[in-house]
């Protein structure tokens, strides 16, 4: 249920780059990951049957953290669709993107997706901050909202270690700089007949 990468040389912005054991002050041997890709599930009634896929790397095609939340397809519907989707972002754009089905215009029953947008750019104007700021600030008003509790901290590492200390054999898996990840992220998603969504695209 894991995926892990390496990016070799390759192409960002349209300038080349190189392999990350070609980087100044990396080993040429290197086996440090710059990509990583999970399925995780939740072992309760309330989450049984949805996983929750991750990914993070260096070198990608795009710059983007954000949540897709991809809804079931219903057991039944008078017309085919593609499922319900909410993006929360985060960076570098702040906002929401709901992608849903809409009947076309017209006698004929034919459906299109729509994407209704909100981003925070086009209503509030942008606040510079640096990295660390609201976690700075956090700790002196003594609002831990933006914190981790000793026990979330301490499930997490269980839930990873395992896979740290498999991982601690073997290399990573290559994939070339400016593209989306290494193929065995997309075959992890593949087999569940599930694909991620397109970097590149905004």
């Amino acid at each position: 249920d894991a995926a892990r990468g390496q990016y070799a040389a390759g192409s960002e912005l349209g300038a080349a780059v190189k392999a990350y054991r070609a980087e100044d002050h990396v080993s040429p041997q290197s086996n440090t990951l710059t990509y990583a890709a999970l399925k995780l599930t939740i072992d309760n009634p309330r989450w049984a049957g949805v996983p929750f896929y991750l990914r993070t790397g260096k070198r990608l095609a795009e710059r983007r953290t954000e949540v897709a939340i991809h809804f079931k397809k219903p057991a039944s519907a008078l017309l085919p669709a593609e499922p319900n989707l909410i993006r929360l972002q985060m960076d570098p754009i702040e906002g929401t993107a709901t992608s849903f089905a809409v009947k076309l215009p017209g006698p004929k029953m034919r459906l299109a997706t729509a994407t209704s947008l909100f981003r925070y750019a086009d209503l509030f104007p942008r606040q510079p901050t640096v990295g660390y700021e609201g976690l700075l600030y956090g700790c002196m008003t003594g609002d831990a909202t933006l914190f981790q509790r000793a026990d979330m901290i301490e499930g997490s590492w269980a839930a990873v270690q395992p896979l740290l200390d498999a991982w601690a054999e073997g290399s990573p898996e290559s994939y070339a700089a400016g593209s989306a990840g290494p193929a065995g992220a997309d075959a992890l998603l593949a087999r569940d007949g599930r694909a991620w969504l397109p970097l590149g695209t905004g």
